[in-house]
């Protein structure tokens, strides 16, 4: 299993919310941090089950299914810290933040520093610390987030940022995606056997209904396509299927989201 560097009382929790949202709760025996709180009842149902007081809201960008419950969760809790992307375009929004910015969470006894990640929007970021990555809707197990509102050029620079964080990070994303994602993965790279077997695993886990999140950055980096953009591999079956010239591995990246877009 991924392993954290997280004080040793501190536990992490997937909260579900909508279809296949979690939001993750970062909770010792007194405090919780959620991030991402799309629906608020949820949040507030596990902190009243657990005898709970949230101490703090980390957002990663705009969407409504990752900040709907800011507004309920800030009525419920008086002068609740809700952190997130500059712009003033979230409401509720209480600290902005940017790229290198160091958020201190005490009551959690926990620190993290910011990414700006944008592609799938352009007001994404991403918390990591403690050996762990926060990253909403850039990265999924065998996966990317859809270009809402940014570049290709973007999005591939945004994670190859994650790419340079050590393979053993945690990775904590906010949609249970994997088994869709790891299909798509097997048609771009079928011979692949650390996917094969990963396939093998996710089918177990979910028949389960558990979650297959998180993951690790190094396993990513052996399973997920696109993150494999310099691979033959991947540069292969991206050809054979666009029919386009290659001629960096942003043009690869862009013709394989096109092709997830439409699988």
């Amino acid at each position: 299993m991924p392993t954290d560097n997280f004080p040793a009382n501190l536990t992490i929790t997937p909260i579900p919310a909508f279809d296949d949202n979690y939001i993750w709760c970062l909770h010792n025996e007194h405090y919780a941090v959620v991030v991402d709180p799309g629906d608020a009842d949820p949040v507030l149902a596990f902190c009243k089950a657990n005898q709970l007081s949230l101490a703090a809201i980390l957002i990663t960008h705009h969407h409504r299914d990752h900040t709907g419950g800011i507004t309920k969760l800030s009525t419920a809790v008086r002068d609740l810290p809700v952190i997130g992307p500059r712009g003033g375009h979230i409401s509720g929004i209480t600290k902005s933040v940017a790229q290198g910015d160091m958020v201190k969470l005490p009551l959690i006894d926990c620190e993290f520093s910011v990414l700006e990640l944008p592609g799938h929007t352009l007001d994404h970021i991403a918390f990591v610390g403690h050996n762990a990555l926060f990253c909403g809707d850039t990265l999924f197990s065998a996966g990317c987030g859809r270009l809402f509102e940014g570049t290709p050029g973007q999005m591939h620079r945004s994670l190859n940022k994650l790419k340079r964080l050590p393979g053993s990070t945690v990775i904590y994303c906010t949609h249970e995606y994997t088994q869709a994602n790891v299909k798509f993965a097997l048609a771009v790279e079928a011979d692949n056997q650390a996917l094969q077997d990963y396939n093998q695993w996710v089918a177990q886990t979910r028949s389960k209904n558990l979650p297959t999140l998180p993951t690790t950055l190094s396993t990513q980096l052996a399973i997920n396509p696109f993150l494999r953009c310099e691979s033959s591999s991947v540069i292969n079956a991206v050809a054979q299927q666009s029919g386009a010239e290659l001629n960096d591995e942003i043009a690869v990246f862009t013709h394989l989201r096109k092709w997830k877009d439409n699988f």
